[in-house]
């Protein structure tokens, strides 16, 4: 099927990456297979240009790009798959592992923490114990006559 009639790849429910915007490289792969490992091309590597992607709004590019930086090179993900013998299965695999990176990158930031003050009884719990073990390290010394 042409990359132009496939749907794309859904991501989120509203972020759904255009199959035309995926790159693909195919390469010998290492690992299992035997005599076929040397022949077939069954590494693949899924390429997709996050920065110039039409797929994510503004603010979606700028987190992605962010949550990202240490995976992007020049603002381009390349992801690699070689598990299994079948192209086709590492092709399944890098999809999904892609779904998986933007999908998480996408998520929005947690709410921050709201600092509480300790309880009375986490405190006095503290010092009991701080007063317990000031009381092992004396009996440790030697003694003082």
């Amino acid at each position: 099927m042409p990359a132009e009639h496939r749907p794309g790849l859904r991501v989120t429910p509203g972020v759904v990456i255009p199959e035309a915007e995926l790159a693909w490289r195919f390469s010998r792969s290492s690992g299992p297979g035997g005599q076929g490992v040397n022949t077939a091309d069954s590494r693949v590597e899924l390429v997709w240009d996050a920065a110039r992607s039409a797929a994510l709004s503004t603010v979606q590019r700028e987190r992605v790009l962010e949550r990202l930086s240490g995976r992007l090179v020049d603002g381009v993900l390349t992801i690699a798959a070689s598990e299994t013998r079948a192209q086709l299965r590492n092709r399944e695999a890098a999809r999904a592992r892609l779904v998986g990176l933007v999908a998480e990158a996408l998520r929005p930031p947690a709410p921050p923490r709201r600092a509480t003050k300790p309880t009375r009884g986490s405190k006095e719990r503290r010092l009991t114990s701080k007063k317990q073990r000031t009381d092992v390290k004396r009996l440790r010394r030697p003694p003082t006559d």
